[in-house]
């Protein structure tokens, strides 16, 4: 499927783009050969201004003969003497000469620098105009009436070989074709390779889709079929055993709030990478938040003797109690943000910490100033003497179900497999920074670095 899309891509880039050298070198091709005819035509004009410069213009005709002109007057006949204004009529070998024909007020061919006449009709066009002679011949002339007063005196015609256009143009042409050719080889070939790059990220997308939608069936999987067999159970012990019982509708509700718990939060994460849930942004202050937070994690920590503390908390929440004006402490350690979400993050990362740390173990919540892109920041560290991520497992510990075991064997009791990936969620609706180092057998630690907005330092 990803081949044949870039394929396409690659296709699509491809053509437009050899569209595009086309037009540009249709447009090329037009200008030079309108350009290369434009200069056939000066050359021929200025020719023509040259030799009618040079005629040699005498009285003709009998003593006292007058000529009755276009116009109603009378005056003498003049000619051109063709032997001093046309001295040289050997006609030349060469192809790319200039041919003239000089014609008489009739149209009868006087002089001619061609070995054999054109069979052409006198047309006067100072403009220039395309003449093909013969199937091998074809010109490019320039035909002037020259007058004396009001008299004609005659026709000059200058012809010039046409290949000086087609000769070039065809050249123009071949380089043009070649040039388009190899371009649009180049560029198929960038095209491929751009379209890999650009398809990588949806290709990765979709197969962490379909990693994300086989992890889900798996977590959904094996309640329902805990839930299945209870239900199943209890109908065949109905009215026989009432402890039996309530000991498996007792599993059915654990599970089912399993369940619940897992959808929350893939509707959280769904709700939050499609916008459907804008940020509430209010002060928070995070000393009271995170006190709440530890006070709500104590039964579990006291459950499995660990010790549940934040120093840094208690000193700044006994500071404002004993001097609740000191609002410059205050707003040192108050962010902006969605006090819902923030109490989620905190209560994911410090249950993680408590879930895997041994009995009689530590847990450490501390915060402190810090900095975000040269911005002033608060730092919050929640830190465990647990068993470790492997130093392998680390890039992945944000992704959704992902486990460091590959058996995937986990009890009920544990989470979704969702609780850090929702936690840089949130971090990052937050414009944060989350990353977590831990050594195994020795603990881990997770810091969350939250930027202070401006106007609460004021």
């Amino acid at each position: 499927m990803f081949q044949t899309t870039r394929r396409r891509l690659a296709l699509w880039y491809t053509t437009v783009t050899a569209v595009v050298l086309l037009v540009f070198a249709s447009g090329v091709y037009w200008y030079v050969r309108t350009t290369l005819v434009e200069r056939v035509d000066d050359t021929l004009n200025h020719v023509v201004e040259i030799v009618q410069r040079s005629l040699v213009i005498e009285p003709g005709g009998a003593v006292g003969d007058r000529v009755l002109t276009a116009i109603g007057m009378v005056e003498p006949p003049m000619r051109v003497n063709i032997e001093a204004s046309f001295r040289d009529s050997a006609p030349t070998n060469e192809d790319d000469h200039i041919d003239l024909e000089w014609f008489s007020p009739t149209g009868k061919l006087l002089w001619s620098t061609l070995s054999e006449p054109l069979d052409l009709a006198i047309k006067v066009n100072p403009s220039g105009e395309t003449v093909h002679v013969s199937d091998q011949q074809v010109v490019r002339q320039v035909t002037e009436r020259v007058v004396a007063g009001n008299q004609i005196l005659g026709y000059l015609r200058v012809s010039h070989p046409w290949f000086e256009v087609t000769k070039p143009s065809r050249q123009l042409l071949q380089d043009l074709s070649l040039g388009i050719s190899l371009m649009v080889a180049a560029v198929a070939t960038v095209g491929w390779l751009l379209s890999g790059i650009a398809i990588a990220p949806v290709r990765d997308s979709y197969h962490q889709l379909k990693q994300f939608t086989a992890d889900a069936s798996h977590e959904l999987r094996n309640p329902i079929a805990v839930i299945q067999t209870n239900v199943q159970v209890a109908l065949a012990e109905l009215d026989t055993d009432e402890e039996a019982q309530q000991q498996h509708l007792h599993v059915i509700e654990r599970l089912t709030r399993r369940l619940g718990r897992l959808v929350d939060d893939l509707l959280f994460l769904a709700r939050q990478e499609g916008g459907l849930a804008p940020l509430k942004e209010e002060p928070v202050d995070l000393p009271l938040l995170l006190a709440d937070v530890i006070e709500e994690q104590s039964a579990i920590a006291d459950n499995k003797a660990i010790s549940l503390t934040c120093q840094a908390c208690e000193n700044v929440l006994l500071a404002l109690v004993d001097d609740p004006g000191t609002a410059t402490a205050q707003a040192t350690w108050t962010v902006l943000g969605d006090a819902d979400q923030l109490t989620r993050l905190f209560t994911n990362l410090i249950s993680n910490s408590l879930q895997y740390t041994p009995d009689h173990g530590d847990v450490v919540v501390s915060f402190a100033e810090g900095r975000l892109q040269s911005l002033p920041a608060i730092q919050i560290k929640v830190k465990d003497n647990g068993m470790g991520i492997a130093k392998e497992a680390l890039p992945h510990v944000f992704d959704r179900f992902y486990r460091a075991d590959p058996a995937r064997q986990r009890s009920a009791a544990t989470g979704s497999g969702l609780g850090l990936a929702i936690a840089k969620v949130i971090v990052e609706n937050h414009h944060g920074d989350i990353h977590l180092q831990s050594t195994p057998n020795q603990g881990t630690e997770v810091t969350v670095v939250l930027p202070v907005k401006p106007e609460l330092l004021l």
